[in-house]
């Protein structure tokens, strides 16, 4: 039986530094011989990162070394190393790339594209790099922190002190002034803006008004009497010829004898006679219209005064009356207490229709105030009190620059007032044709008689009986109590002779 095989390796310690091998093959001395100067080669063998991550995992188990690049070359060369390569050494691009996170570079290595120096700005951010990105290989179960957003951490700007210091200084004693006027010049500005548009919506125009006024006249299509297919031409027409028709409001100028005062006495003395003889309303306006027309082309003596009124009133008796038994000469003979004969009367009537050359066309009040009595549902108390406003235009000299349409509003208007029925609404001012700031002339003129004492017995008795629903009377009480909101600057006289007739 042949002896034992003796082993022809000898055991040794790995670990000794000293202890060399027994064996030693052509290719180990082959490089022995080439690599002398060249630092010991390690084995591409799988170990463990020695840094651990941030966060205190543990750390992943590195794939093998094929195709790894994070464990290749974890201590660089050195300096003399990469003087003899020319600067380049092992390093590729990849490996620089995919250098370990987690490890510090040294401190003595600078960056050479960089102006900074390494203790510079840098320093707070090279400290809490441990703490802030993950290890090397820690990629897949704890994922990469996002990139603070260093923009939005910006220092808000430092106020500039001087610019407050000069905001916060109290102004100058003229720059007080200066201020308090500027502010009331603001606030009358806003002011006149207020009121021009509070004048914009409540002072409409008469044609706005019209296009939300009521159709009343299309309830009288039945009924031929009414002419409602016509009404607004005729009114039309009116409208123009009562212009046509006004009197001079400053002939007592050109008359030497005459005054205002004796006016309103005759006036007052032929409604006496008016309503004796029970005429009609449109004979009364007919016969004052027709007085004032003749003495606006005509001189008249006071004697001859008299006579003018009587063949005035003779004349509206002829053209307004139907069949009255007191029309007739001698019955205006007697009523002038035979201060004038027959053939006088005559004479005069021939006169004066030739000074008026025979026009007795005067659109009369009447027709308007029935016309804005229709929007006013034809109220009966209302109409009265508006026929007793309306005659003030015949007493009054002052009413003589208006036409009887709108004297006839502002009638129809204060009665409203009086009576408290209602503001002057759309359909008041288009049957009426006037708005209600175009009202305030004359109606103001007719508070302001109604406010002064009563003149004009005859009239004012008039209406103060039943028969007239006491009109005078309310009136006056009303104009005691209110009179003075209204009374402001009432223009005294057209021709500035007396305050009051």
């Amino acid at each position: 039986m042949p002896p034992a095989r003796v082993a022809r390796r000898a055991v040794t310690d790995e670990n000794a530094e000293n202890v060399g091998t027994t064996r030693v093959t052509r290719a180990k001395a082959a490089a022995l011989e080439t690599s002398v100067g060249d630092p010991p080669k390690k084995a591409l063998t799988t170990k463990r990162t020695t840094t651990a991550p941030a966060n205190g995992a543990p750390a992943a188990r590195k794939r093998a070394a094929l195709g790894d690049v994070s464990n290749v070359a974890k201590n660089e060369p050195s300096e003399a190393a990469d003087a003899k390569k020319g600067g380049l050494g092992k390093n590729t691009l990849a490996s620089k790339v995919a250098k370990p996170t987690g490890v510090q570079k040294p401190a003595s290595r600078t960056n050479t594209t960089s102006t900074r120096t390494a203790l510079g700005s840098k320093t707070n951010n090279a400290s809490s790099d441990l703490k802030k990105r993950p290890a090397s290989g820690a990629g897949v179960g704890n994922p990469v922190p996002k990139k603070r957003n260093t923009s939005a951490t910006k220092p808000a700007p430092i106020p500039n002190i001087e610019e407050e210091a000069s905001e916060n200084v109290p102004p100058t004693k003229d720059g007080l002034v200066a201020e308090k006027a500027r502010s009331k010049t603001l606030l009358a500005s806003d002011e006149l803006a207020l009121d021009a548009l509070e004048d914009e919506f409540d002072h409409k125009t008469l044609e706005e008004l019209s296009k939300e006024a009521k159709d009343l006249d299309s309830e009288d299509l039945d009924d031929p009497l009414m002419v409602a297919e016509y009404v607004h031409e005729i009114f039309d027409y009116m409208k123009k010829l009562e212009i046509a028709t006004l009197p001079n409001p400053d002939y007592m100028d050109s008359q030497d004898e005459l005054e205002w005062k004796m006016r309103g006495i005759l006036v007052d003395w032929l409604l006496e006679v008016h309503t004796r003889f029970r005429l009609l309303p449109e004979t009364l306006f007919l016969a004052v219209n027709i007085i004032d027309r003749f003495l606006s082309c005509k001189v008249v003596q006071l004697d001859r005064l008299q006579l003018v009124g009587v063949t005035a009133m003779f004349i509206a008796s002829k053209y307004e009356e139907v069949l009255s038994p007191h029309v007739h000469v001698q019955n205006f003979k007697h009523v002038a207490d035979d201060g004038f004969t027959e053939a006088e009367i005559l004479q005069a009537e021939r006169f004066v229709l030739g000074a008026l050359d025979y026009d007795l066309s005067y659109p009369n009040p009447m027709n308007f105030l029935r016309r804005i009595s229709k929007a006013d549902n034809y109220d009966i108390q209302t109409r009265t009190l508006g026929k007793y406003l309306l005659e003030i235009g015949c007493l009054d000299h002052r009413f003589l620059q208006y036409p009887p349409s709108h004297v006839a509003a502002a009638a129809m208007y204060l009665a409203r007032a009086v009576l408290e029925r209602g503001e002057w609404d759309a359909t008041l001012a288009h049957y009426a044709g006037y708005t209600e700031q175009d009202i305030q002339p004359v109606f103001k003129l007719m508070v302001d008689y109604l406010h002064g004492p009563v003149v004009h017995e005859a009239f004012f008795r008039k209406y103060a009986s039943k028969k007239f629903l006491k009109a005078s009377i309310i009136l006056r009480q009303w104009a005691k109590k209110n009179a003075s909101k209204y009374l402001e600057n009432v223009s005294e006289t057209p021709g500035g002779k007396t305050p009051r007739s």
